[in-house]
């Protein structure tokens, strides 16, 4: 038994059940509720699933969520053995108040091969699949990978987009790529769309990067390897206790870097529901008393990436 096609729908109609759920709450300031609207309605629709499914990223470990924690059942128990990473609502300010970009989001992998990230930092990367491997690398300072996505991509400094998280973290970098004249594109919150934004050209981003979520990281990586796109990450770590967790969840080199490959083997599929319209997809609408939801799909091994819109009741 293999993760094929069938499972794209059933797993598309998970993030749509969330998005819808989490849908009630834009607007409303209440960020807490919208996320565990969608928590709610994710978990109800994967134990509905002939399964055994296993959580490796999710709310938090079993001391801080008590639902959709890492290292839990879902499913019926029954079928195929899969690792899953959630993340209900990518960008809870979004919902909160009705600004673009919030997504419901799942990857799913087949036992073993998704990479279980810790709950901390990573330094990240993402570029096109059309650029060399060593084009650009995480370990590079970032005028050498601009000079370098220039010479790759045949376009001047100053024509190329760079998206990252505007936040005080990344102020000398940010200050760096404006000396180079480069286009920002600066995002709030939502660093899964965000590197996502490196898929296709029409988004007109060319690079991604800087310090976002590890989880996020991974399930990001999940659709990259799908579109064929590069992808490198390096977590960090702040205290004893995250390095204690990281040993626990079995990283020995804390200051590894990761490329795409092992951090997502074999097989995948992600989905990603607008929740709110974003770039990548349109947000719920409620059409005479039906639900459409818009949903970024990829599958690895049938090399699919397209948007799904369902209508659900």
């Amino acid at each position: 038994m293999s993760l094929n096609k069938k499972y794209i729908d059933l797993f598309a109609n998970i993030t749509s059940k969330g998005a819808i759920s989490a849908s009630n709450f834009i607007g409303k300031k209440d960020k807490i509720s919208a996320d565990q609207a969608a928590v709610n309605a994710m978990r109800s629709e994967l134990n509905k699933l002939d399964i055994n499914g296993k959580v490796v990223i999710g709310e938090g470990e079993l001391d801080q969520a008590p639902m959709l924690y890492i290292g839990e059942k879902v499913g019926t128990g029954h079928g195929l053995n899969v690792d899953i990473a959630v993340d209900p609502l990518e960008g809870t300010n979004f919902v909160a108040n009705n600004m673009p970009g919030g997504l419901s989001v799942i990857s799913i992998a087949e036992e073993g091969n998704l990479f279980k990230a810790p709950e901390t930092y990573m330094n990240k990367i993402a570029y096109g699949k059309n650029l060399p491997n060593d084009a650009i690398d995480l370990d590079f300072s970032i005028t050498k990978n601009i000079k370098n996505l220039s010479d790759a991509t045949n376009k001047k400094v100053e024509n190329l987009t760079v998206c990252i998280l505007d936040r005080p973290r990344h102020k000398d970098i940010i200050n760096e790529l404006i000396k180079l004249k480069v286009n920002l594109k600066l995002i709030t919150d939502g660093d899964i769309s965000g590197a996502l934004l490196v898929t296709n050209e029409k988004y007109n981003v060319d690079l991604f990067l800087g310090i976002g979520g590890g989880p996020e990281g991974v399930l990001a990586a999940c659709a990259l390897d799908a579109f064929g796109c590069k992808f490198q990450g390096r977590f960090i770590f702040k205290t004893t206790n995250e390095v204690e967790r990281a040993k626990k969840m079995g990283i020995s080199d804390l200051k590894k870097k990761y490329n795409l490959n092992e951090i997502i083997k074999g097989d995948s599929i992600f989905c990603a529901t607008g929740i709110t319209s974003g770039d990548l997809v349109d947000g719920v609408v409620l059409k005479d008393k039906k639900y459409l939801t818009e949903t970024l799909v990829t599958h690895k091994h049938s090399s699919m990436t397209k948007i799904i819109v369902k209508e659900i009741l």
